[in-house]
């Protein structure tokens, strides 16, 4: 019995499940001996369905000293022919028989054979053919019949192609059972892999963001390797509890064969961590491995992890992707910690301007601390231009702050995929110049073929030149690396929702709403739509939730739109007053709140909002004249003024800022605020004119928040109410939508 609880605690040393026969010394212990206190294999497969938590628990540890046991000091070496060798069990020879498909094999040679016999038989004296080459058939199918035992013996079929047996596991086999599974989209599906989030075991729970990162940078490491498919953060942080993780169901949602758990426990400048790679679809383990070293060697830990998981899975490293794997960032590890915590505040920031604030504070600490910190000046110069780009601020100073920053990242690292990849964003956030961000994004995508962010970098700017069908492509692309990332399944909805194609866009809503059920901007998307074909039943159904409370602004908006659809004018402005918002979105509040009373007959009170809505647009102009929001929101409070003239030209001059040329999602949102503008002037026939080019448009509307104009739209919407008596308008509310 010592021997035996030796032998297993041997096993654990070499970090291998003890029934596999992982190392040299391993494989000389007969694998059918058992302790007789239960510590067999069965005890090993509840180690491997543990969490990491319990599988190092002190009760596990102490085993050996409670039963008094001693353990053999055997020093075993990794090497991947044993790790992978699938040998013979010398004391179930029938059972290795069957392990390597020689009975199957025999039994379709033996019904093959007699049909070739039965065939030379009768066919062969119908020709003439003389008798001895049947006699010959036969005996060479008797002579082949070892043949074909010995090959089915010593070689397995694969996805990859014949194989020895020893260097092909199990699950990798082609069988009878699971060949039909085998198609050309699943053959690339073995070096695939989900990182899951890594685990803080630190006693300081702040340190969660440090955990955060370790796993988000082998993450991004993984993705410079191109014979990997790597699945994308954000699809993967809703599995963070690890006590509820089903490994098998994770895979199959994600559509990966492997999965890679981790733990990290830092103290004081001392760094601990854990990881393992796991089969996912029979929960065993490929790989797994401690690592305790000082802070600042994290960055050899995330490379070795790269590189082991990478010769784990047989994906093949070109040169540049080695090179990359070895590049350490940064010297300074309190310059890697801040860099570390302005990844996480801009990961919870969802476009949030106060989030992004703090990540942008995080990242010039890091860039303070250490300036030759490239990787750090890439991500300030990205959190910058995003926050530029979503009209947090657009002033000179904003855009010359990312720009700065990005010259240091080219200084330091130019052909850094990073630095790339910061490039693209400053040419597409900042410049708005979409073909030279494409051309950088596709340059980018060889440098990080498992990444979505590029696909989807790539998907944005097709879009806004109006390539509709290869941006729909490129989401396609961007979601099979991240298929559970409720954002960018919104945003690929949105596509087909500006397309007209309704029924595709809505599929995509419920799966994002799969995953984030109670998200308010979805549920209110998906409103949108039924309100661009007319089901207000169905859109005020999944609009009851949404309230003065409702954190989303977008959410809000809809809901505002579904009650002037209704034509319940006195509901939409109770909410509009009761709602507090401030900064952009309480300007565009009090745009909506004027159009309401001037709908609801309350002309005086429409335009003493619309008076306390154009003091703070005219200096929004004033500061970022070239903003084509601010000028169409200006535009709008105007003309519930009755300034025909002001509001005409701050119409105009918004799509002259933003023209539909220039832009093909926003764009023609401008003409439509326009269009708007020209029926409340009575320019009935401009108006019509630009709402019938806007029916043929694709584009996402600034009126309706995203959703665009569509026959059952122009028919429920009061706005448009001066129209209804042109015959030319009503053939347009009669029309079918493309």
């Amino acid at each position: 019995m010592q021997a035996n609880v030796s032998m297993y605690w041997h096993r654990q040393r070499c970090k291998l499940s003890c029934c596999s026969g992982g190392c040299l010394s391993c494989r000389f212990w007969p694998s059918v001996l058992k302790c007789q206190v239960g510590l067999d294999r069965d005890f090993c497969r509840s180690y491997r369905a543990t969490s990491p938590a319990r599988r190092y628990s002190p009760v596990v540890s102490n085993a050996s000293r409670a039963f008094q046991f001693t353990r053999i000091k055997l020093e075993c070496f990794r090497d991947e022919r044993f790790v992978k060798a699938r040998t013979v069990n010398p004391k179930n020879f029938f059972a290795e028989l069957k392990r390597r498909n020689v009975y199957k094999v025999a039994i379709a040679y033996a019904v093959v054979a007699w049909l070739l016999m039965q065939v030379a038989s009768q066919i062969f004296p119908f020709f003439q053919i003389p008798n001895w080459t049947v006699r010959l058939v036969v005996l060479l199918l008797i002579i082949g019949f070892p043949i074909a035992l010995i090959l089915a013996w010593a070689f397995e079929l694969t996805p990859e192609g014949i194989k020895r047996a020893e260097d092909v596991g199990v699950s990798k086999s082609i069988t009878l059972s699971n060949l039909s599974k085998e198609t050309p989209a699943t053959r690339g599906i073995e070096k695939s892999i989900a990182v899951l989030p890594f685990e803080n075991f630190s006693e300081d729970k702040a340190f969660t963001f440090f955990a955060d990162g370790m796993q988000d940078e082998i993450l991004n490491s993984l993705a410079k390797i191109g014979d990997l498919k790597v699945i994308s953060r954000t699809s993967v942080m809703q599995y963070r509890n690890a006590q509820a993780r089903n490994l098998p169901e994770i895979a199959q949602a994600l559509k990966v064969a492997h999965v890679l758990e981790g733990s990290v426990r830092r103290s004081a400048n001392r760094v601990r961590v854990s990881a393992q790679l796991i089969n996912a679809r029979d929960d065993t383990h490929v790989w797994v491995e401690k690592y305790e070293r000082e802070l600042a060697d994290v960055f050899a830990i995330q490379s070795e992890i790269a590189q082991a998981i990478a010769e784990s899975l047989e994906a093949k490293l070109t040169s540049r992707e080695e090179q990359a794997l070895a590049v350490k960032p940064t010297n300074n590890p309190e310059a890697y910690d801040a860099y570390l915590r302005g990844l996480a505040s801009q990961a919870r920031s969802r476009y949030s301007r106060d989030a992004m604030r703090k990540a942008i504070s995080f990242y010039e600490s890091a860039v303070k601390l250490d300036p030759n910190f490239g990787l750090g000046w890439a991500r300030l110069s990205g959190a910058h231009a995003l926050f530029y780009f979503n009209r947090g601020d657009t002033t000179a100073a904003r855009r010359d702050a990312a720009k700065e920053a990005l010259e240091n990242a080219q200084k330091l690292q130019p052909n850094s995929p990073e630095t790339q990849l910061a490039l693209g964003y400053y040419q597409y956030w900042v410049l708005r110049d979409y073909e030279l961000a494409k051309t950088t994004f596709k340059r980018v995508q060889k440098m990080l073929p498992g990444s979505s962010e590029v696909p989807v970098g790539i998907a944005f700017t097709t879009r806004r030149q109006g390539n509709w069908d290869e941006s729909v492509a490129y989401w396609e692309q961007g979601l099979a690396l991240d298929p559970r990332n409720g954002e960018l399944l919104n945003e690929a909805a949105s596509t087909y929702a500006a397309l007209r194609q309704f029924p595709a866009a809505l599929k995509l809503y419920d799966r994002a709403l799969d995953i984030v059920p109670n998200d308010p901007d979805l549920i209110a998307s998906k409103a949108g739509i039924y309100q661009a074909q007319g089901n207000l039943t169905q859109a005020a159904k999944a609009l009851s939730e949404i309230n003065t409370q409702t954190a989303s602004w977008h959410a809000f908006g809809i809901k505002i739109t579904q009650l002037r659809l209704e034509r319940n004018h006195g509901e939409a402005i109770r909410l509009l007053q009761a709602r507090q918002e401030f900064g952009i979105e309480n300007v565009a509040m009090q745009v909506l709140l004027a159009f309401a009373q001037r709908l609801d007959s309350d002309t005086v009170g429409a335009k003493v909002t619309a008076e306390q809505a154009r003091d703070p647009l005219e200096a929004l102009c004033k500061n970022q004249p070239n903003e084509a929001f601010f000028a169409g929101a200006l535009s709008l409070a105007n003309a519930v003024l009755g300034e025909k003239d002001s509001a005409l030209k701050g119409a105009e001059r918004a799509v002259m800022l933003l023209p539909s040329n220039k832009d093909r999602v926003w764009g023609p949102g401008f003409e439509e605020i326009l269009g708007l503008i020209q029926t409340m002037l009575g320019e009935n026939s401009h108006a019509i004119s630009t709402l019938t080019r806007l029916l043929q448009t694709p584009y996402s509307s600034l009126l309706y928040f995203q959703m665009p104009i569509t026959p059952a739209i122009l028919r429920l919407d009061p706005l448009w109410d001066p129209l209804r008596a042109d015959p030319a308008f009503q053939k347009l509310c009669e029309e079918k939508q493309p």
